[in-house]
């Protein structure tokens, strides 16, 4: 349950890294600042004191003069927050990972906020729930409201849910994906290479009993998505080959992600939220 008190401490959260992050998190403006941006603006000819690493040698090799790439700095970028809201998602106590997934978002939607510009947030599970991006506080309110309210439940259609939102995704922006990802990893390669040419954040949230299954003994297992049950002993050898097949699950995706420019960062709901959101955002 996200209450007034989380958003004080957003609050004193956001003055710390304001310096740092606030440039990252911000609506479709363009500075006309000139440097090391996204998009190409022109060249120059080279003065003394200019960064010799800008020099276009392509040009020098062809014109026998030294010009440099000048840029439109890309600073502001809409945000997209897309959060899993699935049956699987349900899982935790005292904290469930949509709960603390919640939290994830509403802080980035709150750095948003601060800069007096617009985010987006939708929910999926089999349907994707998307609502209008707006400014200021009636925005995040709705947001709190709204995942305060939602009920985890059905299967989690990645790729459907991705395939439908990139409807409504314009210019370059920044895209904050939070899910569990525990589902078929071509699913999930092929939600990530539809996801587009953006700036991109992937935050795996588990429970540390996912993470760790500390555990022995006889038990009956329930998958919460479907409700079939299996019943299994858990042995020291089971849990090896469990921590295992989920390291390789996590390092697939990772590796989809570090070939695609994508950040992606794995936490559980046992880590304080604040130390979570420096990790993040490092």
């Amino acid at each position: 349950m996200i209450n007034t008190d989380f958003l004080d401490q957003l609050n004193r959260f956001h003055l710390v890294i304001k310096k740092h992050v606030t440039s990252n998190y911000t609506g479709p403006r363009k500075s006309l600042a000139t440097g090391q941006g996204l998009m190409f603006k022109e060249h120059r000819q080279y003065a003394p004191g200019d960064d010799i690493r800008q020099i276009d040698w392509k040009v020098f090799a062809r014109t026998d003069n030294l010009h440099i790439k000048t840029y439109e700095e890309e600073k502001n970028l809409t945000g997209h927050i897309i959060m899993d809201s699935s049956a699987s998602m349900g899982f935790g106590k005292p904290m469930s990972k949509f709960d603390y997934a919640s939290m994830i978002g509403v802080g980035f939607a709150f750095l948003s906020m601060k800069d007096n510009e617009k985010f987006q947030f939708s929910t999926f599970d089999e349907t994707l729930e998307v609502f209008q991006p707006r400014r200021g506080m009636s925005q995040l309110a709705s947001m709190v409201s709204h995942l305060n309210e939602t009920k985890t439940k059905g299967h989690s259609k990645l790729l459907e849910a991705i395939l439908q939102y990139k409807k409504v995704v314009g210019t370059k922006a920044l895209l904050i994906l939070i899910s569990d990802f525990l589902m078929d990893s071509e699913e999930i390669t092929e939600a990530l290479y539809n996801l587009g040419d953006h700036e991109i954040k992937i935050i795996q949230v588990l429970d540390p009993v996912e993470k760790e299954l500390k555990y022995q003994g006889d038990f009956k297992l329930i998958d919460s998505e479907n409700n079939s049950m299996m019943r299994t002993f858990v042995s020291p050898r089971l849990r090896v080959q469990y921590q295992q097949h989920l390291d390789q699950h996590t390092a697939k995706i990772e590796e989809v992600c570090n070939s695609l420019g994508i950040s992606f960062n794995q936490v559980t709901t046992d880590t304080p939220i604040f130390d979570a959101f420096y990790k993040i955002l490092e």
